[in-house]
């Protein structure tokens, strides 16, 4: 009776930790399709599935075309942590950037930066999605500098760190975010075809040339 007890408050303390999460799906790792990704690396995924990243302080980055499964992973790997007792945050860079241009026009920017440099893991997903005005670079650039060698990260990009300079609008701002990011970091660059566009390979709909996207008409 007492290890189902236990066993039900560890449940509800992880299903609490998931709910504060705000995870956009619930995706464990174990559905990833590795195989359908090749160029990723199942055994460092799974390495960093240990969550010692998490106590040595490094930063995740996923890179890769949309589609990929870079927020999969990202989800998946919040999900070890939550179920290793770590307090994580998801969110998009569209939304932190929304967020925390209102609080600094309200004069309430200390406190939403506090909110996204509490946890102990920070998810931020689509960066370079949208583009990024000077002033939310530079609100960016403060959240990072607070996380710097405290709080681990981990972010998702479908650009590459070359091209960041005119994803936040500014190379030295871009710059100075980049070299606090992989100071400490790993990178998973994927590079495969979209998920959404598996069955339309299958058939033979679109096709993909080396190095490129998929194609429209064709062979595969």
């Amino acid at each position: 009776m007492l290890g189902e007890e236990v066993a039900a408050k560890t449940s509800k303390n992880i299903a609490m930790r998931t709910a504060m999460a705000r995870l956009p799906f619930v995706k464990p790792l174990e559905t990833f399709e590795f195989d359908y990704q090749p160029s990723i690396d199942r055994k460092q995924v799974q390495a960093l599935a240990s969550c010692h990243f998490i106590e040595h302080g490094d930063n995740v980055i996923v890179l890769g075309p949309p589609g990929v499964g870079k927020t999969h992973l990202a989800v998946s790997l919040g999900l070890k942590a939550i179920g290793n007792g770590y307090r994580v945050l998801f969110t998009t860079a569209a939304n932190l950037i929304a967020v925390l241009t209102r609080a600094h026009a309200e004069g309430r920017l200390d406190e939403k930066l506090k909110v996204y440099a509490t946890p102990r893991l920070l998810i931020i997903d689509e960066i370079g999605y949208l583009p990024i005005d000077r002033l939310g670079a530079n609100l960016f650039f403060q959240l990072i500098s607070r996380r710097y060698e405290r709080g681990p990260m981990i972010l998702t990009s479908n650009q590459s760190f070359c091209a960041w300079g005119d994803v936040f609008g500014d190379r030295v701002i871009a710059t100075a975010i980049l070299d606090r990011l992989l100071h400490h970091a790993v990178t998973l660059n994927i590079r495969g075809n979209s998920y959404r566009l598996k069955d339309k390979l299958k058939a033979g709909l679109i096709r993909t040339h080396d190095n490129e996207g998929p194609q429209p008409g064709g062979e595969i």
